[in-house]
């Protein structure tokens, strides 16, 4: 049985399109963050990386995992404190550094929520914008902070969002996704 050049076409087409329809745009998957036995739902594999990043007036290695996926970054930072009168510096500090870069772009701060996160020192925050319509440059971001007690100190993380994903319950399930043990 031969087949014609257009059949065949159609068949590759067709296999094209299986295949694609098995590659999903958010593959979520369970990543372990940091050393506290803290698991995040990212969707798609995770790059990593270890930085130091000034918080307040110290230089803090800080561990990342992250993605893109669906028109959006996902990613997940730890670091380790000392205490908690640290991790509430250290907080406090990368939030500010976070609104510094958002300077002009209207944020909602609000208080936070996470099963068996610190609390109330440092508490849980979410920090919420829009992207501007008609920006060109500027992108939407959702950023959680909030911290672990571990028994050698406390576990500090910010989960974060950038850009607009084109799933409406991607944000939903990457926050919802974090989970403290």
């Amino acid at each position: 049985m031969r087949f014609s050049s257009s059949s065949r076409l159609v068949a590759v087409a067709s296999a094209a399109a299986v295949l694609a329809a098995c590659n999903p745009t958010f593959n979520w998957r369970e990543v372990p963050v940091g050393d506290a036995g803290v698991i995040v739902l990212l969707p798609c594999k995770p790059d990593r990386a270890t930085r130091q990043m000034p918080l307040g007036t110290e230089a803090v290695a800080v561990d990342m995992a992250g993605c893109k996926a669906g028109g959006a970054t996902f990613a997940v930072a730890h670091a380790s404190a000392r205490d908690a009168a640290q991790a509430e510096s250290w907080m406090r500090a990368w939030r500010a550094a976070t609104l510094q870069q958002l300077e002009g772009t209207p944020v909602a701060e609000t208080p936070a929520s996470l099963p068996r996160a610190a609390s109330p020192s440092p508490a849980p925050v979410r920090l919420d914008t829009q992207e501007p319509a008609g920006s060109g440059h500027a992108q939407a971001a959702h950023v959680l902070w909030f911290a672990q007690q571990r028994p050698d100190g406390m576990a500090v993380y910010q989960a974060t969002v950038v850009g607009s994903p084109s799933a409406s319950d991607a944000l939903q399930t990457f926050f919802e996704g974090l989970r403290l043990p």
